[in-house]
């Protein structure tokens, strides 16, 4: 006879597979309504390198799931189409043969419609290893299932940067979304907040903290971070156009070497999407060409702008280990959900870093190297994937993101 004991253990364990199960469909779900406004021909289209084809993220995170979960723990498992995986991985260098990224787009074949019969075999799979997986593994499942979603949810944002990329240089100028609109300030984000010299707790501590975070987040360390004083809010459209008025792009003396180098080369003068018609500014996004807020923050400006226009203003932008330490108090307004903020810091392994082994090892730790660290999340991070600790991290030119300014005093 089954003790009460042993039922509440069962019961449990019960709760925790229907949960994963829910949290499962719900992302898959996500990535399927951000693909919905578009057409077969839309998801093929890649526009530059640095982007994806909407159908290949698709199938990519597909992929994951069965690369990483289904083929090695389901037994019996039937891989649906072994061509897959030369077609749809994307750095996992030991995980096999990729094609090459920059030819995304013409991978015409498979369909959007046979990625969609893909995606429900997989995921038919997965209800299945949730359900019937032996309790003994069921911890190990869980934890490359949270990884996986949190994957997909990357590749989310992705979807609708990559698409609103590709409609940008479509001289018709589509609309995703007539009724997107960037979302408001949760609070008053005037002045700047003053943060304590101190030593300050950095980064995900996992061994006392059991909710999700990449490895790249931790381990949790001291930082020694001097006095300084943080802008509230963000720079803003308005205070962009301040900075392009009086010669911004054309001053020398604002930028660091290799960025006016590259801005001049690519012929920069204001942040990308913006147009200018009729002597007025408008920036193009989701929702079409609109006129050009001067309230709501700049985006799609690179490292180099942002540092320039820091210098322009006086300023500096924040180390990665400020930002936290201000955000994490409730020192500064709009840290989520606008636009993602560059810090000064370069993207390096914290100290006592160790990449997770095997594939799943190249995710985050070999691109530590000539990039730089924005933190918070923008309007397309998926709601519940940002946290204080996440560390995105963008090539300095890069803008074709949710990226934007926050300012400080250089302490």
């Amino acid at each position: 006879m089954t003790s009460l004991a042993q039922r509440s253990i069962d019961a449990s364990a019960t709760a925790e597979r229907e949960q994963l199960a829910a949290r499962y469909r719900a992302v898959r779900a996500e990535t399927e309504r951000r693909a919905a406004p578009l057409s077969a021909e839309d998801q093929q289209v890649q526009s530059m390198a640095d982007a994806s084809p909407t159908k290949w993220h698709r199938a990519h995170v597909t992929w994951f799931f069965e690369a990483f979960i289904l083929k090695p723990l389901l037994p019996g498992y039937r891989e649906f189409d072994p061509r897959f995986a030369l077609l749809f991985n994307s750095y996992y260098v030991s995980a096999g043969p990729r094609a090459e990224r920059a030819k995304r787009g013409l991978v015409t074949r498979p369909s959007c419609a046979e990625v969609g019969v893909y995606r429900a075999h997989v995921d038919a799979a997965m209800a299945r290893l949730i359900a019937e997986a032996p309790e003994a593994g069921f911890g190990e499942i869980a934890r490359l299932v949270e990884i996986g979603l949190n994957h997909e949810q990357q590749h989310q944002e992705l979807m609708l940067t990559d698409i609103l990329h590709a409609f940008s240089e479509n001289p018709a100028e589509p609309v995703y979304d007539p009724d997107w609109r960037m979302p408001a300030p949760r609070g008053g984000a005037d002045g700047a907040a003053a943060l304590p010299q101190g030593t300050y707790r950095i980064g995900h501590d996992f061994a006392a903290d059991a909710s999700f975070a990449y490895d790249n987040e931790g381990p949790a360390h001291q930082v020694l971070i001097p006095a300084q004083r943080l802008a509230r809010g963000l720079v803003t459209n308005g205070d962009w156009l301040a900075f392009m008025a009086a010669g911004g792009y054309d001053d020398a003396l604002l930028w660091l070497s290799d960025g006016f180098a590259f801005a001049q080369a690519s012929g920069w003068r204001a942040p990308l999407y913006w147009r200018q018609a009729d002597g007025a500014w408008q920036a193009f996004g989701l929702a079409g060409l609109k006129p050009v807020d001067p309230d709501a923050p700049v985006c799609h400006v690179s490292y180099y702008e942002a540092d320039a226009f820091a210098r322009f203003a006086g300023r500096t932008l924040p180390t990665e280990a400020a930002w936290e330490a201000a955000a994490g108090q409730g020192l500064i307004e709009e840290a989520f959900g606008r636009v993602w903020q560059w810090t000064q810091s370069a993207y390096l392994p914290y100290p006592g870093y160790r990449p997770a082994p095997g594939a799943l090892g190249e995710y985050n730790g070999k691109f530590m190297v000539n990039q730089m660290v924005l933190r918070g999340s923008s309007w397309a991070t998926p709601e519940g994937h940002a946290r204080l600790t996440y560390r995105n991290f963008f090539y300095p030119h890069q803008r074709w993101q949710v990226t934007g300014v926050r300012l400080a005093d250089g302490a």
